[in-house]
């Protein structure tokens, strides 16, 4: 396997709208642009998504407009629907590379409660946004959320996961994002999901997201490199708690995940002492 690991910085969209309040666009997007600087060449900076339910993205569209892009980076945006895609065509910037996300769950208790329909409905959903995202050449990544436990139906089954994974890549190709999204899981259950996963999927197009809710975040990102993934989301500066665990801790910050994986002698062509610049700037949006 490669001796490459490929961070997706997730700070500015998925740390921020766990963040208590709004951050102003200006700093959004100088965080941005730092992180722009890093050497990352994926960044998530926002979603068009309803502000009734994330009031923390309403200003995405203002956030496209202003951020200075890099030569090599690809700016994520995630879409759930239609609606969010017209509202992203409207904001995009000729000549800047980005990338849709799309998501489903792997309960069904997290699906209703979080998209308010069933897992097969979500992506009845989801697409039209990923042939659309197809058709205009835009890039395009998946999430699956709760792969190892659920707020609502408790320990998720590995063979659930396997199952949303195969749901995702039947609609298109795409890189597949697996998130331990209360942040339960273990190095144990992470195994046992990826013993699951890797039967349908290869691990090529695999990434590990992981909250650090119950400290566990860098073991199981630890396991899952020795069971070939080689991508993983992070946070910058922690950004993000748990929206089902208040005060605990949310995303793995990206500074502790490059001290890992360049201790264990992978590559990520990531500037740190460019990424520690950029965890101070998060830590004052607090």
């Amino acid at each position: 396997m490669s001796d490459f690991v490929r961070i997706h910085e997730v700070g500015p969209r998925d740390g921020l709208q766990n963040e208590s309040g709004v951050i102003p666009v200006a700093d959004k997007v100088a965080l941005i642009d730092l992180l722009s600087t890093s050497g990352l060449r994926d960044i998530e900076v926002g979603s068009f998504v309803s502000p009734k339910w994330v009031p923390q993205m309403a200003d995405t569209e203002q956030v496209l407009a202003g951020l200075t892009s890099v030569e090599g980076v690809s700016y994520a945006v995630l879409v759930p629907n239609m609606r969010g895609w017209d509202g992203f065509v409207a904001a995009r910037v000729p000549g800047v590379t980005y990338e849709v996300a799309v998501f489903i769950s792997a309960s069904e208790g997290f699906s209703q409660s979080n998209l308010n329909c069933s897992i097969a409905e979500s992506v009845t959903r989801l697409t039209p946004v990923v042939r659309a995202a197809a058709g205009a050449g835009v890039g395009l990544r998946g999430y699956v959320s709760c792969v190892t436990d659920c707020p609502f139906d408790g320990p998720v089954a590995p063979e659930a996961v396997a199952g949303a994974v195969e749901i995702l890549l039947a609609v298109a190709p795409m890189q597949l994002s697996l998130g331990d999204t209360i942040g339960k899981g273990t190095p144990d259950t992470v195994g046992q999901m990826l013993d699951a996963v890797l039967q349908v999927a290869p691990a090529q197009v695999l990434a590990g997201h992981f909250h650090d809710t119950g400290g566990q975040a860098l073991a199981n990102i630890e396991t899952s490199l020795e069971m070939g993934l080689r991508a993983f989301d992070s946070a910058v500066g922690g950004l993000g708690g748990c929206p089902y665990a208040p005060g605990a801790p949310g995303n793995v910050a990206t500074g502790a995940v490059l001290d890992l994986v360049h201790s264990l002698g992978f590559e990520t062509g990531i500037d740190v002492d460019v990424i520690a610049k950029a965890a101070e700037m998060a830590r004052g949006m607090r």
